[in-house]
């Protein structure tokens, strides 16, 4: 279920814990294979940690081996945004939440088919929906 957006830090702090608040708002990166979902293998639903957004079906995770979930694109075109993201001296592509801003991860272009895309996702970025019977 989606949930209002906060407007400032001290309620994003209120709503987060504060990793979230770290990899959500400040951009940063949970160390690989520590996150509850990087080896999940569930159905379900997996929606934004910030705002409840739904954004990545269970359906198109994948093992890329690298300690984050990944995912070969987003559950409906418009729920992700795209951003250039040239910090440490590199160029990535940003991934975030289109509802709420909250940054996700990276896309890479070494995944599977059908899209050839990898979207390594930061598991404190998301929450999983297990379906419903």
């Amino acid at each position: 279920m989606e949930r209002s957006i906060p407007t400032t830090d001290e309620e994003w702090r209120t709503r987060l814990t504060p990793e979230q608040f770290h990899v959500l708002r400040e951009k940063g990166t949970e160390r690989a294979f520590t996150g509850a979902y990087w080896d999940e293998h569930g159905d379900g639903v997996y929606r934004c940690a910030g705002c409840g957004a739904e954004l990545f079906g269970s359906d198109t995770k994948f093992e890329s081996g690298t300690g984050w979930p990944s995912f070969w694109q987003p559950i409906e075109d418009g729920r992700v945004e795209l951003h250039d993201d040239i910090s440490h001296f590199m160029h990535r592509i940003e991934v975030t939440c289109a509802r709420c801003g909250s940054h996700l991860g990276h896309v890479f272009d070494d995944g599977p088919r059908p899209t050839g895309k990898r979207y390594c996702i930061n598991s404190c970025s998301l929450e999983m929906d297990a379906p419903r019977p």
